[in-house]
């Protein structure tokens, strides 16, 4: 009896441990939401707003090269000039 109280401890150890850890859906509920308190939003406002957020993709290195791109186009950088642009620019957030 006493050598199931070990595994059976360690089970309900992990599902309660899954329990607690935030979902990235709850992590952007988060962020939407003190972005939307930051913004002073109320009412229909903060819905249109939360729900955008919401249904917001991250951005993706693709995406983040276009728009690295064509900052470097529109400052006709050329050479190690812009090299040295788009590696700062694609580490960024």
């Amino acid at each position: 009896m006493k050598m199931l109280r070990v595994p059976l401890l360690m089970i309900g150890l992990l599902l309660c441990s899954q329990g607690f850890a935030a979902t990235a859906q709850q992590n952007k509920m988060t962020t939407c939401n003190a972005d939307a308190s930051a913004k002073t939003l109320k009412g229909d406002e903060r819905k249109a707003f939360m729900s955008t957020c919401l249904k917001a993709k991250p951005a993706t290195q693709q995406d983040k090269m276009k728009t690295c791109n064509a900052t470097a186009g529109t400052q006709a950088l050329k050479g190690d000039a812009r090299k040295a642009f788009m590696s700062d620019c694609l580490k960024k957030k």
